[in-house]
């Protein structure tokens, strides 16, 4: 492929599906603008205005696209026009139906996954989609420039770069969990070879936590066992060295930012006036005197919203002296509705939800409070209402609302919190463990939490806030793109 490359072009750029802006058409014909949040954003403010940083990303709804194409934008923003099928085949096909499904270990195996000849087409647009990006940055960098891409969207993005724009600094991170051999080895060898070679473009590959920056070590390893990796643990930088195109060998640096809750917002957004009308609203809703075991969560299956209704059922089986004294108020927010598995999923937490309701339920007391619809400012009422948390997730890249609820309670919050959460690695020694499959387990652990002692409590709860908040966004992201200064390019030549 032949090289392409901008004279002059940004010095800083970030690749991901969904950008720091979105687009909708008014009745009118004119665009309406609403900006994103979230650690990247704070990330690129924090480099400051001056860094000649672009964002690079797709064009996801019709507003998006009707605005790439009268030429609107926000400065610092290149939003791709992929074809709709395109991208419906990338991102729903692949990315969120099989590569969310391996590294989230969400298959039923005996019936899924089928890797067939429609998987085989809809991988077609995923590499599509992926070269898009790839030679998008790669017009739009300066010469050793610093490219950071996100996640599982575009995981061969650093190699298809690394071929037009070898000059580049490239790292990838990634989101969500990585995962272990034996589920990773359900993909075609060749679907394997690809994911694997196409992360390893980067100088810098990095995840939230050492679990999944392992697996991801051991899964290069199994499938190509002539890659060298460093002796770890050690103390000296973790690196992959394999060979290249041309047969040189490379490194490829490993490495580990896990990111924190941003105390400075969440505080501050908490005690805004629509977060205090909510709370009045939830406390009335909720009954005088009652304690709360509080979840936040998108209706998505490595959440284990189910399991978690069914061990607050099995609570108050097991310990009916609770009946009429706690309230689970459970937001589930809808996900990825366009997928037939998550309606049905969205719609067996409700029916759930109401199962217990009508079992335990009396006049003056609802036992479960379930919500929906997505509301940012009733998630922080309930935070700082929250005498237990429940963060249950079958695997999780991290889970931030694990650590926004410390930061937010009010009076001190006992964390239920899952081993297979990236959380667990910080928060564990703080929080009550549980087996997220172990729906017997998991009541034990809520009516721990909701007998604990409020100075025990409190205690726990500052040293929760404190991990939570060591690593906030905008350093998170600036500690990635010092790393990555220090990793590449050239230096990862063997």
């Amino acid at each position: 492929m032949a090289s392409t490359q901008a004279a002059q072009g940004a010095r800083v750029l970030v690749a991901s599906n969904r950008g720091p802006v979105s687009y909708e058409v008014r009745d009118d014909g004119t665009l309406a603008t609403k900006r994103g949040g979230g650690g990247v954003v704070s990330g690129l403010s924090a480099i400051g205005p001056d860094a000649d940083a672009l964002w690079v990303c797709s064009a996801l709804s019709d507003g998006d696209r009707e605005a790439v194409r009268r030429g609107v934008g926000e400065a610092g923003v290149r939003m791709l026009d992929i074809p709709a099928d395109v991208h419906a085949d990338a991102y729903n096909g692949i990315a969120n139906s099989v590569l969310w499904f391996v590294h989230h270990m969400l298959y039923q195996t005996p019936l899924e996954p089928v890797f067939d000849a429609e998987f085989r087409r809809q991988w077609a647009s995923y590499e599509t989609y992926n070269r898009a990006f790839a030679e998008a940055l790669a017009e739009e960098a300066g010469e050793g420039a610093s490219v950071l891409v996100q996640d599982y969207h575009l995981c061969l993005v650093p190699g298809m770069l690394r071929e037009l724009r070898p000059d580049l600094r490239i790292g990838h991170f990634s989101h969500t969990p990585w995962a272990p051999v034996e589920y990773f080895r359900m993909l075609p060898d060749d679907i394997q070879a690809r994911l694997v070679e196409g992360m390893l473009g980067a100088d810098r590959v990095a995840f939230l936590t050492w679990p999944w920056a392992t697996a991801f070590q051991n899964c290069a390893g199994a499938v190509d066992p002539s890659r060298r990796h460093s002796a770890w643990p050690s103390g000296s930088p973790r690196f992959i060295e394999h060979l290249d195109k041309e047969r040189s060998t490379r490194r490829t640096y490993i490495g580990v930012h896990g990111l924190g809750a941003d105390a400075e917002f969440l505080q501050a957004r908490s005690h805004e006036q629509d977060v205090e009308e909510r709370m009045a609203a939830l406390r009335e809703e909720i009954g005088e005197g009652r304690k709360t075991i509080v979840r936040v969560d998108r209706t998505e299956l490595s959440k284990n919203i189910v399991r978690g209704l069914l061990a607050y059922r099995q609570l108050l089986d097991d310990h009916p002296e609770w009946r009429e004294r706690v309230v689970h108020v459970a937001f589930a927010y809808p996900s990825r509705q366009d997928l037939a598995v998550y309606r049905e999923y969205t719609a067996e937490v409700q029916r759930l939800a109401e199962e217990i309701n009508e079992r335990y339920g009396t006049p003056g007391w609802k036992p479960v409070v379930l919500h929906v619809k997505d509301d940012f400012a009733r998630s922080l009422a309930a935070y700082r209402l929250a005498d237990v948390a429940l963060v249950n997730p079958i695997r999780d890249g991290m889970n931030l609302v694990a650590k926004e609820v410390p930061v937010v309670s009010d009076e001190g919050c006992a964390l239920v919190l899952s081993r297979e959460a990236g959380a667990y690695e910080e928060l564990g020694k703080d929080a009550i463990v549980v087996n997220p499959y172990d729906v017997i387990g998991t009541a034990r652990a809520l009516h721990e939490a909701l007998t604990m002692a409020p100075g025990e409590r409190a205690e726990r709860t500052k040293r929760l806030a404190a991990a939570a908040t060591a690593l906030p966004p905008a350093q998170w992201f600036l500690d990635q793109l010092h790393a990555l200064a220090d990793a590449g390019p050239g230096s990862g030549k063997g």
